[in-house]
Order: C-alpha cells, then structure tokens, then sequence
C-alpha cells in the first residue's frame, strides 16, 4: 500500500469510518481526503501534509509512466537500427613508391611512379542466417588485378570502384555451410598468388562447408562456384549456354599431427566453359575482347588442376611456416602447362618475412588473373619475391617488397628479359 492510503485509512479508523480496504487509485484518495476534511476527521494541518504527500506521488507515478513509454519508444527504434549495430566497418589506406625495370625497353616501360590504394567496406549481420558485404575501393581502371591508383595528372579526383557486393546466406540448420552470391571475396583457399591475385572478387554463386571429423582434430574444408565472366561471348544469344564461365571446385583438410605442427593440404579443379571463342583471332576482327589468352598465353583454353599445401612450425626459436602450391593445364597439348611455387613465412615481433620462388610456364595459368606485380602481370616467368614487413604501430607499418624474375614475354616487343620490381609501402588499416 502507498504511504498516502494508508495515512488515510488511519484517519478514516481514528475518525469514524472507512472501514476495511484502502483505496487504491490517487483520485480516490484525493476524494477521501476531502471527505475527511469535510467531516472533520483530520485537522488543517493533517490535510495540508497529506495533500502534500497525494500531490508528490501522483507526480512519481506520471514521471515513471513517461520514463516507460520513452523505454518503449528507444526500443522500437532499437529494433528498426538493429542492424547498424551489428555493422563492422572495414577498410585501409596504402602509400606506395614503385620502380619497374625491364631490362631492353625504354622509359615508357620502365616505371618510377607513387601509387594510392583505398578500401572501405561495411560487412552487416542482417539475421543470424544472413550478412551482407559492400566494399569500395579506387583504381587507375577497372582491371580486376589492382585496386592502385597512380599520383598523376595535376590534382584530378581519383575514380572509386565497386569492388565487392554480395550476400551470404549460413542456415542455422546446418551450420559451417555458407551459400555466396554477388560479387565476392574469393571462396576458395588461396595459396600462392600463381593462378589468382589477391585483388581478384569473384562474380557469381558460391557454396562452401567445413565440418570436424569427430575427436581426430582433423577439419575438411571445400567450396564449389558458378562464375560468369563473360555474357554472350561467342555472339549466340542470351542464354547460358553462350557465356564465358568457370566453375571451382576445392577440397581440403587441416589436421594438427603435434601441439607444434599444423598441416594443411589440399586441391581444386577451375574449368572454363566457351573459352575457345575467347581466343584472339589471328585473321579478321574480333568485338569481344581476348580476355582470357593474355599476358603471355598462347591458349585460350583451360582447365587448371591444382594442388597445394602448408605446415606451420610453432617450437621453433621463429614461428615458420613452409607453403607451396603446383598447378597444369590439361587443356593444352604443348610442354607450356605447369607452374609452381614453393615458400616460407616467419615473424619477429614486429618483424615479418615472406619469399617464395616460381616458374609459371606459358600457358599454366590464365594470364588475365595472374599476379599483377610478378615479372610485369605475364606467364612464361620465373624468379624470386620478398616481403619484409615492420609493424610501427596497432593496425600501421610500413614494408619492402622485391620482385627478381625473368620473362619470357614482359611486353608485346620485348622477349626474354629481367623484369625488377620495388615496392616501399606505408599502410593503415581500421
């Protein structure tokens, strides 16, 4: 009971009447007030202090029920921002100074420039099955290999990009299973960087799963994609059937033999539908572009089989990760279908290292999507890559990259030459 009624009731017992329930409303206790002073059951001064007492309660009572209804208010709105709460921004920035020297060729080739690269993304959990991602990113073009944009021509604004634009739906029903569509962050483990460049966002519908294999520690990882490259590429109509497409297939596992040692070993199949009228013709004209027999490629047709692997190295006095990765071509019959990798990673406090060394024959790999920096973005190569990173700060650092190759074909006059590479970076991420 409130302290008003029951102060009433008292004077109700003392006075006469009331008998045995207090009211419970503060307009019925304002009425009783009044009949009390009324019949002279309370004095002036009784009144006063509880008409006093009535008034602060009823006042109480009105800013609790307002604070409520604002409760209420915020949570709707709560609800109708959800998502932005789950939102995760994502981006960075990088500076770079790079040299290109290939050995025989003119100025025109050979390249001292300052490059830009910017990245903002903002990745959304929609619903427990269901996040979004949305990423921008500059360019000198639209070239799939390289989000750089040259320091050049007098101030002018810098183009920005759509860079990634998908949804990926992960049923609770069966969890570990994503189902991928739009432009997206490759699906598939990547390696090394022989058939993909890192910069590459596949276009398209993906799926992938990992599961554990019960209490062995073993994880088997795999993914399978529809991609379209290009639509209606031999000039037949609308329908599928006429698209240049790839399809993806990979299948893997991670196991732990040792507290110390992880392994991870695996292999994938990339095929390619309509891709012999992708070929550049040797008479006459062509308008779709020769989009896949490129930098280097002879052919035009591919199925690369690949297969890769790493062990990661913990009780060593550096963490030390060995890594590789050997991919063929069965779609050609000449002795230009292999390519390799072989590398090792470590780290020092803030100190990372990375080298690798391969040979890319001619026609192993596409040469639209290989590596944009090694031996100038061509096949027919070979050689060495260093990376030395230092970490000045949380999320900023600074790095060397080297490139020390040989190409066959570095540029459409110039065959069989040394192609250097220097980058210096400065990049910060958030």
């Amino acid at each position: 009971m409130r302290l008003v009624s029951t102060r009433i009731a008292a004077g109700l017992c003392g006075g006469l009447v009331l008998g045995m329930s207090v009211p419970a409303s503060a307009a019925v206790d304002a009425k009783l007030l009044e009949m009390l002073k009324a019949n002279g059951s309370i004095s002036a001064s009784q009144y006063a202090e509880l008409q006093t007492e009535l008034t602060s309660e009823k006042q109480a009572q009105q800013e609790a029920a307002a604070q409520q209804v604002k409760k209420s208010d915020l949570s709707a709105f709560e609800q109708k921002v959800a998502w932005a709460a789950k939102t995760e921004f994502k981006g960075d920035v990088r500076v770079r100074h790079e040299t290109v020297k290939i050995d025989g060729e003119s100025d025109g080739k050979n390249r001292d420039r300052q490059r830009i690269r910017a990245r903002l993304g903002a990745f959304t959990e929609i619903n427990p099955q269901v996040n979004t991602g949305i990423r921008i990113a500059t360019g000198s073009s639209d070239d799939a290999r390289s989000t750089n944009q040259d320091l050049d021509n007098y101030f002018d604004k810098k183009q920005l990009w759509l860079d990634m634009a998908y949804v990926d739906y992960h049923p609770t029903a069966i969890k570990n299973l994503h189902l991928v569509g739009g432009k997206m962050p490759q699906q598939w483990v990547n390696m090394g960087d022989v058939i993909w460049d890192s910069d590459i966002n596949p276009e398209g519908v993906s799926a992938s799963y990992k599961t554990n294999l019960g209490s062995s520690g073993v994880e088997m990882f795999g993914s399978t994609g529809y991609y379209t490259l290009k639509d209606n590429v031999n000039g037949d109509g609308v329908q599928f059937k006429n698209d240049l497409s790839m399809y993806a297939g990979q299948l893997g596992a991670r196991f732990t033999p040792t507290d110390s040692l992880k392994v991870t070993l695996g292999g994938s199949v990339y095929g390619f539908k309509n891709d012999e009228d992708s070929r550049c013709p040797t008479t006459g004209t062509k308008t779709t572009p020769c989009a896949l027999a490129v930098n280097g490629n002879s052919t035009s047709e591919f199925r690369l089989w690949e297969g890769f692997g790493q062990v990661d190295i913990a009780n060593l006095p550096l963490p030390l990760s060995l890594y590789g990765q050997y991919v063929h071509n069965s779609e050609t019959d000449s002795d230009q279908d292999d390519a390799w990798l072989v590398g090792f990673k470590s780290k020092l406090n803030a100190f990372s290292l990375d080298y690798n060394y391969r040979d890319v024959q001619r026609n192993a790999v596409v040469g639209a999507f290989t590596d944009s920096d090694f031996a100038n973005g061509t096949t027919g190569s070979r050689g060495h890559k260093v990376k030395l990173g230092y970490e000045i700060d949380k999320n900023f650092g600074v790095g060397v990259t080297y490139f020390l190759t040989k190409a066959d074909y570095a540029t459409s006059t110039q065959k069989d030459a040394k192609v250097n590479t220097l980058q210096l970076d400065v990049e910060a991420k958030f």
